[in-house]
């Protein structure tokens, strides 16, 4: 999948077994937590970023691969919510070599937290601070997984947004400014025309004029 973000956080997995189901509960995403990414910018997920993702179908993998599927949201063997912490993951493991060795992982405490793939349809950018500020309002949700180590996360796709972002607020600046650059020049040219025709209409009323019209 292109044109995707990757975001890790070591928020903790829970491992739960009961009547020969074995699930793992976990946090993909907190609330307005704010993350430094690569020192580029900070980041912060905006509280029902995934309202609208969480009615399609997404995956649970392995390190994010698309070939070794552990768990999926249309099948029910994996269960999003956004609750008032964040988007709470459960993921029922399978009987798989995937699954076996994730849930060995899990229970050692080798794989503490989670990650997901997600694409930005709705943000907002403040480039007032040090770093630049990124809250992202709404995503598209891919899929989820558990992690040992949050990756490095890619910053391509949020630096061209933001690049997006100030090339827009700079043309907002540009427009102001030739609206008002307008605006001046057309009050110019009223108060040009307005002193023009003063001054006609003191050479009509002047002695001068009057004069000149006698004669």
């Amino acid at each position: 999948m292109k044109d995707l973000e990757k975001r890790s956080g070591l928020h903790g997995v829970e491992f739960r077994e009961a009547e020969g189901k074995r699930t793992l509960v976990g946090y993909a995403a907190i609330w307005n937590s704010d993350t430094t990414i690569g020192d580029y910018f900070i980041e912060r997920i905006a509280p029902g970023a995934f309202t609208a993702a969480l009615r399609g179908d997404i995956l649970a993998l392995c390190d994010h691969d698309i070939g070794r599927v552990i768990g999926r949201t249309k099948s029910g063997t994996l269960r999003l919510a956004e609750d008032q912490r964040g988007l709470k993951v459960e993921i029922d493991v399978p009987d798989t070599t995937d699954g076996n060795d994730l849930w060995t992982l899990v229970k050692r405490g080798d794989v503490s937290g989670m990650s997901f793939a997600f694409r930005a349809t709705k943000q907002e950018w403040d480039d007032t601070g040090d770093l630049p500020k990124r809250t992202i309002l709404e995503a598209e949700l891919y899929e989820v997984t558990a992690t040992a180590l949050p990756a490095y996360p890619d910053t391509t796709l949020a630096t061209r947004s933001l690049e997006a972002a100030r090339g827009e607020v700079e043309q907002v600046k540009k427009d102001a400014e030739r609206r008002a650059a307008d605006a001046a020049a057309a009050a110019r040219r009223v108060s040009e025309r307005r002193a023009s025709m003063e001054q006609k209409f003191r050479g009509i009323q002047s002695p001068e004029g009057r004069s000149a019209d006698a004669s």
